[in-house]
This record gives C-alpha cells, structure tokens and sequence, in this order.
C-alpha cells in the first residue's frame, strides 16, 4: 500500500524548467460534456496536466 502524507515544506518541481512550482495556473474548458481544466507552470507556461469535471447529469 501508498501512504499519503502531507509535506508543505517542500515545493514541487516543475518537469519542463526544473523551477520551483510555487504558483500553479489553470484555464477551464467548457465542452458539451462538462468542464476540463488544463493546468500550466506559471513560469514556463508548460502543461503539466488536464483533468475532466462531470457534468450535473453524468452523476
């Protein structure tokens, strides 16, 4: 098993410009099918990832 554990003294590092991720940007995308969000390195401008909400009908 993977234990989760909550660590604030460190800072992600970005794997584009291997900075520091202190601030991390995102745009929100609206589709028929509900939202997506992509998610960008404030200093890069790099994605780092896209995640999918649900839609209120989709459960």
């Amino acid at each position: 098993m993977v234990e989760l554990k909550k660590k604030e003294d460190v800072s992600p590092v970005c794997p584009h410009c291997n900075t520091d991720i202190r601030e991390v940007w995102f745009n929100e995308l609206r589709t028929d099918f509900g939202r997506r969000y992509i998610y960008f390195c404030s200093k890069c401008k790099k994605v780092l990832g896209v995640t999918h909400r649900k839609g209120f009908w989709m459960g």
